[in-house]
């Protein structure tokens, strides 16, 4: 049994495997700026590394944390999620056949239409939760990739990993399952057929608002792995020394924070899911979310702490609202300790699949019953 595996999740993180600063057994391991690394008179490299691109000592531990956590075999870190996800779906080949979801990370659905299209892949979006929809666009031969996001940003529509898996397998198509909301306190897709993880960690896993970072987890080593390893590295797309030394300092703390957040976000649901100016609340953790069943075999500890509210009178009522919040800024982004509102189809533009009166809510770990009343008194106003 390796030392990730013995311990919890929990312990993992808090711990960091460990690991120590072993010149000044500092419990801390350092920063390591250094760009390039010295070579042995006979030509070798006795610490195994040549450059920093892809090669950083500050890589190490919270790659090997993430790798664990997500019961995966290997881990990349990468400067963005954007960057983490473009980079797989430039492991692909030109005329090669992508599936994804019509709601989803509205960036990355943009650059698969524009870029993605650029590069020479197809795409083709199905319905969130339609699997007849998502069977029927699988091309054996032709589809190389699926790739989902769940729950879904912003309507947090909740897909079955291991259908997808499912449809994947008919054609030999690689899975890979954005989890960047569900973190893997929450949801482990490996455990539930997933061939890779992506993380967008500038959210939930540095959780501080302050570090632009992303991640990929494998389930195994294979031929496809090597290529994304390959791509990364030509690219260049890593963080800097500095900012995965933050990045693993917000990992400590993730499992307290997702679990806060998740009961704030389950506490304000229910206070709203009722109220006069509300036409809905979108949360996978109410009874009355149409994927509750789904939801419950997949997530495990809580169902997050990303909802949306669809207020009533239209655009701008939801605008007035937004507009009259105090504890949640408005500001885009998500998953950091601060609570945040965002009017997402005035952001996604005239394209957006999002509904107009919805205003999506990153709730933080301030007190519930605060962030309750500040969104009634908003709602009252």
């Amino acid at each position: 049994m390796s030392k990730k595996d013995k311990y919890a999740p929990e312990t993992n993180l808090a711990g960091g495997l460990g690991w120590m600063d072993e010149s000044f057994k500092g419990v801390i391991p350092g920063i390591y700026p250094s760009t390039t690394y010295e070579r042995e008179k006979d030509g070798s490299y006795p610490s195994g590394r040549v450059y920093t691109r892809d090669q950083n000592p500050n890589y190490d531990q919270p790659e090997q944390i993430l790798a664990g956590l997500e019961k995966g075999a290997d881990a990349f870190l990468f400067s963005s999620g954007m960057a983490a996800a473009v980079t797989v779906f430039q492991a692909l080949k030109p005329g090669d056949h992508i599936v994804a979801p019509k709601v989803m990370y509205w960036a990355l659905r943009n650059w698969l239409v524009t870029f993605g299209a650029d590069w020479g892949l197809e795409t083709s979006f199905v319905e969130n939760g339609d699997l007849s929809e998502l069977n029927n666009a699988v091309i054996p031969g032709k589809t190389k990739m699926l790739w989902m996001e769940t729950p879904a940003n912003p309507t947090w529509v909740v897909d079955d990993i291991k259908a997808w898996s499912e449809a994947a397998k008919k054609v030999g198509a690689v899975l890979v399952v954005d989890n960047t909301v569900a973190t893997p306190i929450l949801t482990r897709p490996i455990e539930h057929g997933a061939d890779i993880v992506m993380h967008s960690a500038t959210k939930y896993l540095n959780g501080h608002s302050d570090v632009l970072a992303g991640a990929l987890i494998t389930k195994e080593e294979n031929d496809f792995w090597t290529r994304i390893k390959r791509v990364r590295n030509a690219g260049g797309a890593v963080l800097g020394p500095f900012e995965a030394w933050l990045l693993m300092r917000g990992m400590r703390t993730l499992s307290i924070r997702v679990k806060k957040a998740s009961d704030n976000a389950m506490a304000i649901a229910k206070a709203l899911e009722n109220h006069e100016n509300v036409e809905a609340v979108l949360y996978p953790g109410l009874e009355s979310h149409p994927d509750f069943a789904v939801t419950s075999r997949q997530m495990s500890g809580g169902f997050g702490g990303m909802l949306s509210i669809r207020v009533k009178g239209g655009e701008q009522a939801s605008m007035d609202v937004a507009a009259r919040l105090v504890l949640f800024k408005r500001a885009t982004s998500l998953g950091g300790v601060e609570s945040l509102v965002e009017h997402r189809a005035s952001i996604e533009g005239p394209d957006t699949p999002c509904p107009v009166d919805l205003l999506r809510l990153s709730v933080g770990i301030e007190d519930a019953d605060d962030l309750i009343a500040d969104l009634k008194e908003a709602l009252e106003g």
